[in-house]
């Protein structure tokens, strides 16, 4: 039983990659935008179908950023879950709860509004550099000195690592 299930969820996780990957140092402009790399055209070609959705990252200060086609399988999977386990519910809100849904159009300059609830979250300032970091399926926004200082082994304010997460939760690939 345990390999079928590993089976499928490998089979899930290999049809929402969608290729997302590297790291950019970006700047948020003046109005809290920034310009998703030229790299990912074709990508979000496919994938955005006019929108992308921002959200809180459950365990870090930091954003998640997915195409509509992305977004659409994950928050069907988060919606499906129990609401009354202590663990999922929090995890619910912050995700589901939080997320903007932007319309996004892919052209020659694909800018990005992060609305300033999430921009005061990630501790993302304007006119400062921020890393869009690709995890396949969906980007990840951070501040760029937290986003360092991870990639160092640090621990950073706000981060909130979850134990003993529900098996529910660890089969999603967020």
């Amino acid at each position: 039983m345990q390999q079928n299930v590993t089976i499928v969820n490998v089979l899930f996780i290999e049809k929402m990659s969608l290729g997302i990957y590297g790291s950019s140092t970006l700047t948020l402009d003046t109005k809290g935008r920034v310009i998703i790399p030229a790299r990912y055209r074709e990508l979000l070609r496919q994938s955005c179908q006019g929108e992308m959705v921002i959200t809180k990252d459950p365990q870090y200060p930091a954003l998640m950023i997915y195409p509509g086609k992305s977004w659409k399988e994950i928050s069907k999977k988060f919606e499906a879950l129990g609401g009354l386990n202590q663990k999922v519910r929090p995890i619910q809100w912050k995700v589901l709860g939080n997320a903007s849904v932007t319309e996004f159009e892919v052209t020659e300059r694909m800018t990005l509004l992060i609305p300033q609830i999430l921009r005061e979250f990630a501790n993302l300032v304007l006119k400062a550099q921020v890393a869009l970091i690709g995890m396949g399926s969906k980007f990840e926004l951070w501040n760029l000195d937290n986003w360092e200082k991870k990639q160092s082994g640090l621990e950073i304010p706000g981060e909130d690592l979850i134990d003993n997460l529900p098996p529910s939760l660890e089969e999603i690939p967020f």
